[in-house]
């Protein structure tokens, strides 16, 4: 069988000491190698588990339902959520009803670009959307999470130095492995027909688009929320509100 990962987590009842060394001394017998481990919010712990045999997986639960100082909440194909989780100790927070939405704020820009990176190692068609006010760091952040995926970026829209609004791009700008970054007012207030006509060949490429303000691109447009597979949101602080009034002026001033 080939050689997969797993992800486990348990919740610490009886935090005793050897806990930890039993565990891993289970594990070392069945021949299931420990990648990483690490503390994952309170009294819980997870790990990154390696083996080419499901069979011991399986049995791993079991008997470790027997032990009354923890229990396992989590043994499972690790998701992008769970790696990061064992990776930065934390978990990424997400909407209770729509469980495609991330949360995260400023000072945890280390983790987004992470998770951004993490998400743009993926091939296929994939379309983010990140919301945000201005200055709060989203566009550096897709940029950085590219570099962290190995893969190029290129602008379709943008305001990151100057307004961006791009008719066409080259034959090297159009490869399904770069990552496509999109200003989502700019495509829909500022753009003309070759700008929209660009869209619509970028959005049905094989290839990950990063969508800023997906609220107004998907207002002033034909897609709709069902497009995106993820959205993020970035903000300055928790309780900060991404209202879209106090800015969307700015972008039909000339520049």
């Amino acid at each position: 069988m080939e050689t997969k990962q797993w992800y486990m987590e348990y919740k610490i009842h009886k935090n005793r000491p050897g806990l930890l060394g039993d565990i891993a001394s289970l594990l070392g017998m069945l021949e299931v190698n420990i990648m990483t481990i690490n503390g994952v919010e309170d009294r819980t712990r997870g790990m990154l588990l390696q083996t080419n045999d499901d069979e011991k997986i399986e049995l791993l639960g079991k008997m470790l339902q027997k032990v009354d100082n923890i229990t396992v909440n989590k043994l499972r194909t690790p998701t992008i959520v769970d790696i990061l989780a064992v990776r930065h100790g934390r978990y990424i927070e997400r909407d209770s009803d729509d469980r495609k939405t991330f949360r995260f704020v400023r000072d945890e820009l280390g983790l987004l670009v992470d998770f951004l990176g993490e998400v743009f190692k993926r091939d296929g068609n994939h379309v983010i959307g990140l919301r945000g006010m201005p200055r709060v760091g989203k566009t550096e952040s897709i940029i950085a999470g590219s570099v962290c995926s190995n893969k190029r970026w290129t602008f379709v829209s943008s305001t990151l130095l100057r307004q961006t609004v791009r008719s066409q791009l080259s034959e090297e700008e159009m490869q399904p492995n770069n990552i496509f970054i999109i200003d989502g007012i700019v495509s829909t207030i500022r753009s003309n027909e070759k700008h929209h006509s660009l869209i619509q060949e970028i959005m049905a490429m094989p290839s990950t688009k990063v969508i800023e303000h997906p609220d107004i691109f998907v207002k002033e447009s034909h897609y709709d929320y069902s497009h995106f597979d993820i959205i993020v949101e970035l903000r300055n602080t928790p309780e900060e509100e991404i209202t879209y009034e106090t800015f969307t002026a700015n972008y039909t001033d000339d520049f």
